[in-house]
């Protein structure tokens, strides 16, 4: 699942890089990113909150109990559910367009053609929503049955489809801004397009069943999706506040962070979203069961093997920031100003990797045992954390100091959701998990000092010269992953002697399987 969702987010990258190829970092691209910020909010709490929450416990117990005639009615329930609540939200979303971005960008009311284009952008991008939550209930859907990577890929052809929409229609009609929206909502069918063979194949069906609400399923998920809504809506609205805030700052400011944000969100899809959507089935299977010693097991388990893997990302990503801001965005409209611009802001977000690929996993755990209220609470004190701190860090630090209060915020939502599953679960291997995470750090640490010190120069202050940038980076990156290699094995990470035979074993089976691959 990880090496799908490594592809989908290098091919995001190459999106990245096209639509500030066309856009730069200017106020046009301020009014696309506002506009695509709304739908894309709406999508965690409908789509993948709720399939995280809710739907794949819910299903996994029908699974269990029912066996795949009571899965399969489930998701026919839960598909017209979707059509009929999301499709009227992104009806409603349409309507009240202009209420919508004078609520998240207010300060685009001192720009009346900036603030026109955004509504209409908005206007055009709603959709996505109910596209993208039907591609997250096929997700789910095919998770429970240990389908992971035809799912998991599902981005990735979001991905080409939105990079080809945009480049064909840029070349057309002239105009990039419009040809991206289009293009967002290009992705979002062919997302949902692409996983109906699977599905079939997975014996589920699609058909609308009218009388929805009545199903003990949809009430089950209801009753547990939400305080999940209320959790995600206080969490997505960190990002709506950090909007706020930079509709103010000078222009570029909300392209800086939106940029950044991606880069940060690298090394969370691939391994903190990754394993928070891998782990969460098996989960739901031991809650459901009774058996919490196994899932006390699997949860450590997955705390230590994500931070083996993320804290070095997260280090290359703050040792690298302006040579990977620099190779991937220096180009077209993409100034150096820009650059700097967003490596800032990358700098600051990082220092809070480690927290929101933990929490997820944290988030999970309490979802597979049905307890969505927890979550809130946490998410509640994080939101809070964030807006005094964005108040008192925006003015000295501009839009870096929104970025240090969502890193700051993020270690108080893991701090707080680490506390209390240890009480509800009276132990969760903390002293073995801490460890591991302490040994991690200081190997990823030294490994990103050394990378830095590799990589300084004036080449990334030049725009173009991408092949000898890329040359570069990698050999960078190379680099760093073999210090941090030999600095586990070192300190004997027992992490690394884990993941090297995990993929010991599955290059093993697909060598006397290839038909498997």
């Amino acid at each position: 699942m990880s090496i799908a969702t490594l592809i989908s987010r290098l091919l995001g990258f190459v999106r990245d890089m096209v639509l500030a190829f066309y856009m730069g970092a200017t106020g046009l691209s301020d009014a696309f990113y506002v506009s695509f910020r709304i739908p894309n909010l709406l999508r965690e709490i409908f789509a993948e909150g709720t399939m995280s929450s809710a739907f794949v416990p819910v299903l996994s117990e029908y699974q269990w109990k029912e066996g795949d005639e009571g899965a399969k009615g489930l998701v026919r329930a839960v598909f017209t559910s979707i059509l009929v609540v999301v499709g009227a939200v992104s009806i409603l979303g349409i309507i009240v367009a202009p209420w919508i971005v004078t609520a998240i960008a207010p300060g685009f009311l001192a720009s009346p053609e900036k603030f026109r284009l955004t509504v209409l952008l908005t206007r055009i991008m709603f959709p996505f929503l109910l596209f993208i939550s039907l591609g997250a209930l096929s997700m789910g859907a095919l998770n429970v049955k240990n389908i992971f990577f035809i799912p998991a890929l599902s981005s990735a052809v979001l991905n080409v489809a939105m990079i080809a929409t945009v480049i064909s229609v840029s070349l057309t009609f002239g105009n990039p801004v419009i040809a991206a929206a289009i293009g967002i909502i290009v992705g979002g069918i062919v997302q949902f397009l692409y996983q109906l063979p699977a599905l079939k194949g997975a014996g589920y069906d699609l058909k609308p069943v009218w009388k929805f609400w009545s199903h003990p399923g949809i009430k089950k998920m209801a009753i547990l999706v939400l305080p999940a809504i209320v959790a995600m809506s206080v969490s997505q609205f960190n990002i709506v506040v950090s909007n706020i805030m930079a509709s103010f700052l000078p222009p570029g400011s909300i392209t800086y962070l939106f940029y950044a944000m991606r880069l940060m969100h690298f090394p969370i899809g691939v391994f903190g979203v990754a394993m928070g959507v891998a782990v969460l089935p098996a989960l739901s299977k031991h809650a459901v069961k009774g058996d919490f010693e196994s899932l006390r097991d699997d949860f450590s388990f997955a705390m230590r093997v994500l931070f083996f893997l993320s804290l070095p990302a997260m280090a290359g990503l703050i040792a690298l920031r302006v040579p990977i801001v620099s190779t991937l965005f220096f180009r077209g409209r993409f100034t150096y100003l820009a650059v700097e611009g967003t490596a800032g802001a990358l700098f600051f977000y990082s220092l809070g990797i480690w927290a929101m690929v933990g929490s997820r996993v944290l988030t999970a755990t309490f979802y597979s045992m049905s307890d969505t209220k927890k979550p809130v609470k946490s998410a509640v004190i994080a939101l809070c954390s964030n807006l005094v701190l964005s108040y008192v860090l925006m003015k000295p630090m501009k839009h870096e100091g929104l970025a240090f209060a969502n890193a700051i915020a993020a270690a108080i939502n893991f701090g707080t959701l680490f506390y209390m599953l240890r009480r509800k679960l009276e132990r969760i291997d903390a002293r073995r998990i801490i460890k591991s995470f302490l040994k991690s750090a200081f190997a990823a640490a030294a490994m990103g000092t050394v990378s830095a010190l590799v990589l300084h120069g004036t080449l990334w202050q030049q725009k173009g010269h991408t092949p000898q940038k890329a040359a570069w980076l990698a050999g960078g990156i190379v680099l760093a992953l073999g210090i941090y290699v030999l600095l586990s094995y070192l300190l004997k990470n027992e992490e690394l002697d884990t993941m090297t035979g995990l993929l010991k074993r599955r290059f093993l089976f697909l060598a006397k399987k290839p038909d498997s691959v």
